[in-house]
């Protein structure tokens, strides 16, 4: 089985894990979870979002967290940022990549953005531009991917089109996204092999949700293919507004954990992701969606009550 010899992860936790939350999270505790993350290695964050607080009020402190978190060499930065006056935010707060997002799904598309797929890809047309005018990297999502909350089954054929318009329109980074968490290990792998007979390997990224409890197979059967940029958030937090029972993003450290086993490198410390991993689930005030984070949590415990 030949596998990269390293994976890139984008950590999404303090943006799409945190977005859904719906009590308030300070920004104190974003700013510090993403101080934390950075401590741990992560070298891509996707720290928040620049979109109207009246349709996700958790981001309405974007600046505030984009001026307070410390930047460091070779870490990337990034913010979503659906329009251009999100993208002049984003711009103004030093962002050093934007993400984009659309969907394979028409149905998705219309429940989620109010539009079909070819006007939200019209709609990004200004913010690749602007983009490439100021020398940012430009990442997109095409979410769905797998299967669709209303739809159903996605043909595999509109993920390859939608994926191949992310390209024409400049991304350098396509992400491939099973927004509600149904894919499974085959069908993963049909949808990476199709996707990559049109899609430079470089510029593929999977993006898996844990609803099912697949998640750390599909992130392996995408290995198989050749994947190796991959996003996870911390503890798993995160979900889908617009996919009832979609629970969170596969988590960091169940990631982590897997790479490390099979003997790719991440550059990521796997201790200092648990430790932060347990953290932010006790700041939101419940248990932590990562089963490797808990157990190694429970361990650590566990040798410092014997030593004690």
């Amino acid at each position: 089985m030949k596998l990269p010899q390293r994976a890139y992860l984008t950590e999404v936790g303090p943006r799409d894990g945190l977005q859904n939350e719906a009590q308030p999270v300070p920004t104190a505790t974003k700013i510090e979870l993403c101080e934390r993350l950075l401590a741990a290695g992560v070298r891509q964050l996707e720290a928040t979002s620049f979109v109207s607080p009246k349709w996700v009020p958790q981001m309405a402190d974007a600046a505030d967290v984009m001026a307070a978190v410390g930047r460091r060499p070779k870490v990337r930065i990034s913010v979503l940022t659906p329009n251009r006056k999100g993208f002049d935010a984003a711009l103004a707060s030093g962002a050093d990549e934007v993400v984009i997002f659309g969907a394979a799904s028409e149905a998705f598309s219309m429940r989620n953005i109010n539009c079909s797929i070819a006007e939200s890809i019209e709609r990004f047309a200004p913010v690749a531009a602007a983009a490439r005018e100021n020398g940012i990297r430009l990442r997109a999502a095409v979410s769905v991917a797998f299967g669709c909350p209303y739809q159903g089954e996605v043909p595999i054929a509109d993920v390859v089109d939608v994926a191949k318009r992310m390209r024409d329109l400049g991304c350098d980074e396509i992400g491939i996204a099973d927004t509600i968490g149904v894919g499974t290990a085959s069908h993963v792998q049909h949808v990476f092999d199709s996707v990559l007979r049109e899609i430079e390997l470089d510029q593929v990224s999977a993006h898996f949700h844990d609803t099912y409890g697949q998640a750390v197979a599909n992130v392996l059967a995408s290995l198989q293919c050749g994947i190796y940029r991959f996003d996870s958030s911390i503890a798993g937090l995160g979900g889908c507004p617009y996919a009832k029972g979609a629970t969170g993003n596969v988590a960091t450290e169940d990631v982590v954990y897997l790479l490390h086993g099979l003997g790719i490198e991440t550059g990521l410390d796997l201790d200092a992701l648990v430790d932060t991993g347990q953290w932010i689930s006790m700041q939101l005030g419940r248990a932590s969606a990562s089963r490797a984070g808990n157990a190694i949590a429970a361990r650590k415990r566990a040798k410092a009550e014997a030593a004690a």
